[in-house]
């Protein structure tokens, strides 16, 4: 059996997506064979491997790390919101139903650490070493009977556990502290030390604490990563664009012709895979920014309506800002415009809707001869062709069936004037074609924009994720690290009081009962049958009934994101 490590963090956004990636690459430049593991996201930022499964983006950016092909088996739970109380359960790569937050961590949740389990068992049979990701905080004490991905996976593994800190936020030492006293004793026996990240300035003036740390927790401090400009990373959820600020950061490069060509995204609710447009941004000359007024689209060259996990939803809220008259300008003036997945279908002339928002029949923009119908099977793909005479690879994860009646065909949609229209997520990666693409943005757009003609999108990010490598392998104490891989927690680590809390009146982990302090739950293997998503129809699950879904439409993933299933994307 392989050795593994769980990267956990103070909170969401602490840097573990980062520093998962960041020894997955160190590891395999020194042979190792390795592997990603993330037992459960919340995520609308997914991917499709080549089996046809959905998982995390950045899981998949954690296999390239580790270059390796990712699979279902690195992201066995995918919690995808579709409001902010309900998201669509996502199991072994396929949607199984739609489940409100309280019932997933009423009794769902710890029913799959049995299969989540069997997932990384299999991977430690595999490789030399399974570099695991947490989730959100591990010392999330409401939330700890229930756990699969923090301490409950590092539980039924054995796994070594290390905490990273972002001292960007500040609080870092109060945050390591925090979190190792309020685990049980049970857990902290695997909570073997700490790592710094984010930090800027002298490393010798952060020594001191570093040692008082020891001497308060009996806890050595691994490493401390610098603050990186420009670390570009496929992230979960937020609105950053990872590789653009990479480039705009690391590389100052001026536009290869005249002018630049300006890119406004439409920030549409529940936003999905917006890092469909970090090829574009990693163009020489190219600004990409996201907009939520109809006014930020007067000067753009090209406007984008991406994907989103709420097509009717997205349309309403185009409609209600304004923004919807504004792209239905534009097409008259012959501007372009590019809608991917749902903002495809929002730019058709009808959206017919039983399954996501049971809306029924919705009239679209009317800007591209297309019909959609949402079907309950999820569309899971990785389709290869070409457009405007060049290769394209991209994949799809949609409901929708698009009935093309007319236009020219563009991938699987089609193209009307200035206006595209296809299910493709990630086709702009595909370097020729994207160069391309721009070539008819800038001519329609009358700007003197010529794209370099030897940008790799390819060639960046793997550029990205050795810088990732040499974070680690400069700045942790690497040797340290694989003895913690290899042969686990050092024994004898002191108990930290006062532990995890009594199980109190509504409380969801803590002390007490039999097993005290927050047990793992027991890690028999369970099935997907008999959890209770509602609206389950097997691997292609329905929307259900009677869920816990009332609230306003959320901008991203509104109060979903409080469920801190996951919430991080660094």
């Amino acid at each position: 059996m392989s050795g593994g490590l769980l990267v956990a963090g103070t909170t969401s956004d602490a840097g573990k997506s980062v520093v998962t990636a960041g020894i997955c690459r160190w590891l395999v430049r020194r042979g190792v064979k390795v592997a990603p593991f993330k037992a459960q996201n919340m995520s609308l930022n997914s991917f499709v491997t080549r089996e046809g499964a959905e998982i995390g983006r950045a899981q998949a950016m954690q296999a390239q790390a580790a270059r390796v092909e990712p699979t279902a088996l690195m992201n066995p739970v995918l919690l995808k919101p579709g409001s902010d109380r309900s998201s669509q359960v996502v199991l072994m790569g396929k949607p199984v139903g739609e489940m409100s937050a309280r019932g997933y961590h009423g009794g769902r949740q710890e029913a799959l650490l049995g299969t989540v389990t069997e997932c990384l068992e299999e991977l430690r049979s595999t490789y030399d070493a399974v570099i695991c990701e947490g989730a959100g905080s591990p010392a999330e004490i409401n939330l700890r009977r229930t756990d699969i991905v923090n301490m409950g996976i590092a539980r039924a593994a054995r796994f070594p556990v290390l905490v990273v800190g972002d001292i960007d936020r500040g609080g870092v030492f109060a945050s390591f502290f925090g979190t190792t006293a309020l685990l049980s004793a049970e857990d902290q026996a695997l909570v073997a030390g700490y790592l710094v990240n984010k930090f800027r300035g002298d490393v010798s003036l952060l020594e001191p604490g570093l040692d008082m740390l020891y001497g308060l927790t009996g806890r050595r401090t691994y490493g401390v990563l610098p603050y990186a400009h420009g670390l570009g990373i496929d992230e979960e959820d937020g609105l950053r664009v990872s590789l653009r600020g990479a480039v705009r950061e690391s590389v100052v490069a001026p536009p290869h012709g005249e002018d630049v060509l300006r890119v406004a995204v439409c920030a549409v609710p529940l936003m999905s895979n917006f890092t469909d447009v970090d090829a574009l941004a990693a163009e020489p000359g190219v600004v990409v920014r996201f907009v939520d007024r109809a006014e930020e689209l007067a000067d753009a060259d090209l406007v984008i309506v991406p994907g989103t996990r709420g097509t009717v939803k997205a349309l309403a809220w185009l409609r209600e800002r304004g923004l919807a008259d504004a792209l239905v300008r534009r097409a008259a003036e012959g501007r372009p415009v590019l809608g991917i997945c749902g903002g495809f279908q929002v730019l058709g002339e009808r959206i017919e809707d039983e399954v996501e928002s049971r809306a029924g029949v919705v009239d679209g923009l009317r800007l591209l001869p297309v019909r959609v119908r949402f079907d309950r099977d999820k569309t899971l793909a990785r389709p290869v062709g070409s457009a405007l005479g060049e290769p394209v690879e991209g994949y799809e994860i949609h409901h929708g069936v698009a009935d093309v009646r007319g236009g020219e065909p563009f991938l699987d949609g089609c193209r009307v004037g200035a206006v595209w229209g296809t299910h493709w997520h990630g086709s702009l990666e595909s370097d020729a074609f994207r160069r391309r693409f721009l070539v008819e943005v800038a001519l329609a757009a009358g700007r003197r924009f010529v794209p370099a003609p030897d940008t790799s999108f390819g060639v960046l990010r793997e550029e990205q994720l050795d810088r990732l490598g040499d974070l680690v392998e400069e700045h942790a104490d690497t040797d340290a690290l694989w003895r913690l891989i290899e042969g686990g927690a050092p024994v004898g680590l002191p108990f930290v009081p006062p532990g995890a809390p009594p199980l109190g009146a509504g409380a969801g982990a803590g002390a007490g009962a039999p097993e005290s302090r927050g047990a793992a739950p027991d890690p028999a293997p369970q099935s997907p049958e008999g959890l209770g998503f509602a609206g389950s129809a097997g691997p292609t699950g329905s929307r259900g009934q009677g869920l816990d879904c009332a609230g306003p439409t959320p901008q991203g993933l509104g109060e979903a994101a409080v469920v801190h299933v996951d919430q991080e994307a660094k």
